[in-house]
């Protein structure tokens, strides 16, 4: 797994490349949260990831959460059609917006 992060107009996009499981959910969990300093927007593009086991899943519960309760904006997006079914499945698509381009949840 790795991230790569960069800031485009006061917004943190991190694209995330490979798996995350219960083997790297911590070092992912370290890495956005790290990465996540005072930015009020947060987007993680998925398009590179190739699985991520519920504990991924539950590393983007606790980053949604603590960027909501600090009145930050998360999305995800990129999402392959594998990936996100797991995100259907497991209703974290109502829980955090997804869309299908960085063009389209940075409004280009």
């Amino acid at each position: 797994m790795d991230i790569d992060v960069e800031r485009k107009n006061e917004t943190l996009i991190a694209q995330v490349t490979g798996r995350v499981d219960s083997a790297n959910a911590r070092e992912f969990e370290q890495a956005l949260s790290s990465a996540i300093g005072d930015d009020r927007k947060v987007i993680l593009d998925l398009g590179n990831l190739s699985y991520i086991s519920s504990s991924g899943l539950r590393v983007l519960l606790l980053v949604a959460k603590a960027l909501r309760n600090k009145g930050a904006e998360f999305a995800l997006c990129s999402l392959s059609d594998p990936i996100r079914e797991i995100f259907e499945i497991s209703g974290f698509d109502k829980i955090i917006p997804i869309y299908g381009s960085l063009m389209e949840v940075m409004g280009e």
